[in-house]
C-alpha cells in the first residue's frame, strides 16, 4: 500500500485485526463455515531498520484492539514500512508493507496546541473521532480552514502513568495550524492575568463565550494551551558546509615535539608526606597514652580504701590455711570414695575380672535380690 503525505501534516493509518484474520484464514468462512477473532499483535518497523522513522509511532492497547501508526512528517523523503502481525492462536505470522512518501508543503503559519485530559491516543486516532475533535476547534478558532498537525500521548511528553481505575485517562495533545490569525478566544491565553492563574494553580474558567465543547471528553484544558506563531520566528541559522581539510596557502602548521613537562612534585606531597605525617603524629599519641599516662602501684594504692585491701589479705590467708590442713591431715580418705564400696559390710570388692565391655558397677547387678540398703 502507498501513502502520499505532506510535510507537517498529520498521518494515521489503523491496521485492521479483519484485514490480517484474512490472510491468516483464507477459506474458513467459505468451506468450514467458521469465522475466527484471534487475539493478533503487530511490530512495525523501517526496512532493513529495528525501529521506526523519528517522525512515526506505534500504538496497540490490547491484542483484541486494532494498531495505529501516527505521526507527522518534518522532511521530504519516502519510508518503507514492514508490518508484522502474529496470530496468539495459531502462532501464525504475515507480513504487509506501507510505502509512505513525504513531499515538501508549505507549513501552516499560525498554530495552537491543545490538552485534552479525558482522552487517550488510541481513542482519538480513528477518523470519526478527529472529525468531532477538529469541529470543536473550528469554532473556537472561528474558521473552518482548519488542519490537524499532530496528536501526542501525553506519556510521550514526560506525563504521569494514570491509575488502572475509571475516570482516569492518559491525555493527548491536540497541535492544530491555519492560515488564518487566531481568534479572540485564543487571544485570552496571552492575557497576563489568565497566566497569572494558571501559574498559582487557581481553577481557571472558560472566558465567556469560548467554550465550544460539544462533547465531555473532548474538552481542552486552558491552562495548557500554546500558541505558535512561526511567522515570528527568526529563520535558523544556515548548517556549517564541510570543508575540504586542506589549510590555505600561506599557513603552516608546527605539531609539537612532545607534550609539556609536568611537575609532580604537589602530587608526591598530596599522596605520601601528608599520610605519613599523619601516621607519625598518631603513633606519638598513643605512646603517650600508652607509656605516659599509667597509673603507678603506689597511686593504685592511695585510691584504693585499706578496708578492703584488709579483707582480700585476710581471704587470702585463710585459702592458704585450709589448703596446708587438708594436705596434712592423717587420717584415711573415705571409704565411699573408694572403687566398688559395699555399704552393708564397709568392705570394698576388686573389680571383675572379664572380657565383657559391659561391667557392672554395683553389686545389685550380679545379685538383684541382695540387699543394699543399709542396716543398724
Amino acid at each position: 500500500m502507498k501513502f502520499t503525505v505532506p510535510v507537517g501534516k498529520f498521518f494515521t493509518y489503523e491496521l485492521m485485526r479483519e484485514t490480517f484474520q484474512n490472510d491468516f484464514e483464507p477459506l474458513s468462512k467459505l468451506y468450514a463455515g467458521r469465522l475466527y477473532d484471534d487475539p493478533m499483535t503487530f511490530k512495525c518497523n523501517l526496512q532493513n531498520f529495528p525501529d521506526l522513522p523519528e517522525w512515526l509511532r506505534f500504538t496497540q492497547r490490547h491484542p483484541y484492539d486494532n494498531g495505529f501508526l501516527y505521526g507527522t512528517p518534518t522532511s521530504p523523503g519516502k519510508s518503507i514500512i514492514e508490518v508484522y502481525a502474529f496470530n496468539k492462536r495459531s502462532y501464525e505470522t504475515t507480513r504487509q508493507i506501507l510505502v509512505i512518501k513525504s513531499v515538501a508543503e508549505r507549513t501552516l503559519p499560525y498554530q495552537a496546541e491543545f490538552f485534552i485530559k479525558l482522552r487517550e491516543i488510541e481513542k482519538v486516532l480513528p477518523p470519526s473521532v478527529q472529525d468531532e475533535i477538529k469541529q470543536d476547534l473550528q469554532k473556537l478558532w472561528d474558521t473552518e480552514a482548519l488542519e490537524i498537525v499532530n496528536i501526542t500521548n501525553a506519556l510521550d511528553r514526560g506525563g504521569r502513568v494514570p491509575l488502572p481505575l475509571a475516570g482516569h485517562f492518559e491525555g493527548v495533545y491536540v497541535k492544530v495550524g491555519s492560515e488564518q490569525y487566531f481568534s479572540e478566544c485564543l487571544l485570552t491565553i496571552l492575557n497576563p492575568g489568565h497566566q497569572k492563574q494558571c501559574t498559582a494553580g487557581a481553577k481557571v474558567k472558560v472566558p465567556g463565550g469560548c467554550n465550544f465543547c460539544s462533547i465531555p471528553s473532548n474538552c481542552i484544558t486552558w491552562c495548557k494551551t500554546e500558541l505558535f506563531d512561526l511567522t515570528q520566528q527568526e529563520p535558523s541559522p544556515p548548517a556549517p558546509t564541510a570543508g575540504s581539510g586542506i589549510l590555505e596557502g600561506g599557513e603552516v602548521f608546527d605539531p609539537p615535539e612532545s607534550p609539556p613537562s609536568r611537575d609532580f612534585f604537589p602530587d608526591y606531597i598530596v599522596t605520601v608526606i601528608v599520610p605519613l605525617i599523619i601516621a607519625i603524629v598518631l603513633c606519638l599519641l598513643l605512646a603517650y597514652i600508652f607509656f605516659c599516662r599509667r597509673e603507678g602501684v603506689t597511686l593504685s594504692n592511695t585510691c584504693v580504701c585499706r578496708i578492703q585491701l584488709y579483707h582480700h589479705h585476710t581471704i587470702h590467708g585463710n585459702t592458704d590455711e585450709l589448703r596446708d590442713m587438708a594436705g596434712n591431715r592423717g587420717v584415711p580418705p573415705p571409704l565411699s570414695t573408694l572403687p566398688m564400696f559395699n555399704s552393708r559390710s564397709g568392705e570394698g570388692v576388686p573389680p571383675l575380672q572379664s572380657d565383657s565391655p559391659t561391667i557392672p558397677l554395683i553389686l545389685a547387678q550380679h545379685d538383684p535380690y541382695s540387699d543394699t540398703l543399709p542396716r543398724k
